[in-house]
Protein backbone atom coordinates (compact mmCIF):
# COMPACT_ATOMS: atom_id res chain seq x y z
CA UNK A 1 0.00 0.00 0.00
CA UNK A 2 2.79 2.18 0.86
CA UNK A 3 4.25 1.45 -3.01
CA UNK A 4 1.18 2.72 -4.33
CA UNK A 5 0.72 5.91 -2.36
CA UNK A 6 4.24 6.62 -3.10
CA UNK A 7 3.70 5.57 -6.97
CA UNK A 8 0.70 7.76 -6.95
CA UNK A 9 2.46 10.87 -5.10
CA UNK A 10 5.10 10.47 -8.03
CA UNK A 11 2.63 10.85 -10.63
CA UNK A 12 0.65 13.80 -9.49
CA UNK A 13 3.93 15.72 -9.33
CA UNK A 14 4.79 14.17 -12.86
CA UNK A 15 1.59 15.86 -13.55
CA UNK A 16 1.64 19.14 -12.23
CA UNK A 17 5.19 19.83 -13.57
CA UNK A 18 3.89 19.29 -17.32
CA UNK A 19 1.05 21.29 -17.10
CA UNK A 20 3.37 24.23 -15.62
CA UNK A 21 5.55 23.40 -18.50
CA UNK A 22 2.18 23.62 -20.87
CA UNK A 23 1.18 27.41 -19.16
CA UNK A 24 4.95 28.84 -19.38
CA UNK A 25 4.65 27.39 -23.29
CA UNK A 26 1.52 29.42 -23.97
CA UNK A 27 2.92 32.37 -22.02
CA UNK A 28 6.17 32.60 -24.33
CA UNK A 29 3.85 32.23 -27.55
CA UNK A 30 1.13 34.28 -26.56
CA UNK A 31 0.74 38.13 -28.01
CA UNK A 32 -1.53 41.03 -26.68
CA UNK A 33 -4.40 39.88 -28.41
CA UNK A 34 -4.16 36.28 -27.16
CA UNK A 35 -4.12 37.09 -23.81
CA UNK A 36 -7.43 36.22 -22.92
CA UNK A 37 -7.42 33.07 -25.09
CA UNK A 38 -4.45 32.20 -22.73
CA UNK A 39 -5.93 32.91 -19.70
CA UNK A 40 -8.81 30.28 -20.61
CA UNK A 41 -6.41 27.98 -21.18
CA UNK A 42 -4.62 27.89 -18.36
CA UNK A 43 -7.88 27.83 -16.20
CA UNK A 44 -9.13 25.00 -17.94
CA UNK A 45 -5.42 23.21 -17.79
CA UNK A 46 -5.95 24.19 -13.78
CA UNK A 47 -9.25 22.43 -13.76
CA UNK A 48 -8.18 18.94 -15.40
CA UNK A 49 -4.92 19.41 -12.67
CA UNK A 50 -7.48 18.99 -10.24
CA UNK A 51 -9.96 16.88 -11.62
CA UNK A 52 -6.56 14.44 -11.41
CA UNK A 53 -5.81 15.27 -8.32
CA UNK A 54 -9.01 13.88 -6.91
CA UNK A 55 -8.78 10.84 -8.55
CA UNK A 56 -5.41 10.21 -6.86
CA UNK A 57 -7.25 10.84 -3.99
CA UNK A 58 -10.35 8.45 -4.70
CA UNK A 59 -7.44 6.17 -5.63
CA UNK A 60 -5.62 5.98 -2.41
CA UNK A 61 -9.06 5.75 -0.07
CA UNK A 62 -9.90 2.93 -1.80
CA UNK A 63 -6.71 1.22 -1.29
CA UNK A 64 -7.03 2.26 2.38
CA UNK A 65 -10.30 0.82 3.12
CA UNK A 66 -10.16 -2.67 4.69
CA UNK A 67 -13.60 -3.68 3.06
CA UNK A 68 -14.26 -2.69 -0.59
CA UNK A 69 -16.83 -3.58 -3.48
CA UNK A 70 -19.62 -4.73 -0.86
CA UNK A 71 -22.45 -6.48 -3.04
CA UNK A 72 -25.52 -8.21 -2.02
CA UNK A 73 -27.77 -10.21 -4.29
CA UNK A 74 -29.96 -11.39 -5.42
CA UNK A 75 -32.52 -8.37 -4.92
CA UNK A 76 -35.01 -9.25 -4.18
CA UNK A 77 -34.40 -11.86 -2.18
CA UNK A 78 -36.41 -15.18 -2.40
CA UNK A 79 -34.71 -17.69 -0.22
CA UNK A 80 -30.73 -17.25 -0.83
CA UNK A 81 -28.67 -14.19 0.03
CA UNK A 82 -25.14 -13.96 -1.72
CA UNK A 83 -22.41 -11.25 0.01
CA UNK A 84 -19.71 -10.71 -2.16
CA UNK A 85 -17.40 -8.40 -0.92
CA UNK A 86 -13.20 -7.82 -1.01
CA UNK A 87 -10.81 -7.50 1.97
CA UNK A 88 -7.62 -6.01 2.40
CA UNK A 89 -6.49 -8.03 4.77
CA UNK A 90 -7.73 -10.90 7.22
CA UNK A 91 -10.02 -9.62 9.52
CA UNK A 92 -13.25 -10.66 11.51
CA UNK A 93 -15.81 -9.79 9.82
CA UNK A 94 -19.66 -9.57 11.30
CA UNK A 95 -22.78 -9.87 8.88
CA UNK A 96 -26.41 -9.00 9.88
CA UNK A 97 -29.49 -8.53 8.60
CA UNK A 98 -31.44 -5.85 10.33
CA UNK A 99 -35.00 -4.33 9.86
CA UNK A 100 -36.11 -0.74 9.04
CA UNK A 101 -35.86 0.32 12.66
CA UNK A 102 -32.33 -1.11 12.82
CA UNK A 103 -33.03 -4.41 15.10
CA UNK A 104 -30.97 -6.98 14.23
CA UNK A 105 -33.27 -9.74 12.36
CA UNK A 106 -31.04 -12.30 11.33
CA UNK A 107 -26.63 -12.78 12.38
CA UNK A 108 -25.26 -14.82 8.70
CA UNK A 109 -21.88 -14.93 9.88
CA UNK A 110 -19.63 -13.82 12.75
CA UNK A 111 -16.01 -14.77 12.55
CA UNK A 112 -12.87 -14.60 10.57
CA UNK A 113 -12.06 -14.17 7.02
CA UNK A 114 -8.99 -14.40 5.06
CA UNK A 115 -7.85 -11.31 2.57
CA UNK A 116 -9.05 -11.24 -0.67
CA UNK A 117 -12.15 -11.51 -2.23
CA UNK A 118 -15.08 -13.41 -0.64
CA UNK A 119 -18.48 -14.78 -1.89
CA UNK A 120 -20.77 -16.04 0.71
CA UNK A 121 -24.09 -18.02 0.26
CA UNK A 122 -26.78 -18.37 3.05
CA UNK A 123 -30.47 -19.75 2.98
CA UNK A 124 -32.97 -17.43 4.02
CA UNK A 125 -35.69 -19.33 3.20
CA UNK A 126 -38.68 -18.90 6.29
CA UNK A 127 -36.13 -16.80 8.24
CA UNK A 128 -37.07 -13.30 6.92
CA UNK A 129 -40.82 -11.67 6.36
CA UNK A 130 -41.84 -10.20 2.91
CA UNK A 131 -40.28 -6.35 3.54
CA UNK A 132 -37.58 -4.05 3.30
CA UNK A 133 -34.35 -4.67 5.30
CA UNK A 134 -30.51 -3.62 5.30
CA UNK A 135 -27.57 -5.97 5.42
CA UNK A 136 -24.70 -4.95 7.52
CA UNK A 137 -20.69 -5.92 6.84
CA UNK A 138 -18.64 -5.23 9.49
CA UNK A 139 -15.10 -5.66 9.22
CA UNK A 140 -12.80 -4.06 12.05
CA UNK A 141 -13.78 -0.27 12.43
CA UNK A 142 -15.39 0.06 9.03
CA UNK A 143 -19.05 -0.98 8.20
CA UNK A 144 -20.93 -1.09 4.82
CA UNK A 145 -24.54 -1.16 4.61
CA UNK A 146 -26.66 -2.37 1.60
CA UNK A 147 -30.85 -2.22 1.01
CA UNK A 148 -32.49 -5.30 0.05
CA UNK A 149 -36.01 -6.87 -0.06
CA UNK A 150 -37.84 -9.77 0.73
CA UNK A 151 -40.69 -11.22 -1.61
Amino acid sequence: MKFELSKIARLSILNTLVLWMFIGFAQANTTQSDSTKSLLSKQSLISAKNRNANRVAVIAEETDKLINNVKVYYNPIADQVTVNFKLSKNSHVSIKVMDALGNEVLSLHNGDVDAGTQNLNFDSSGKLKEGIYFVRVMAGSETVVKRISVR
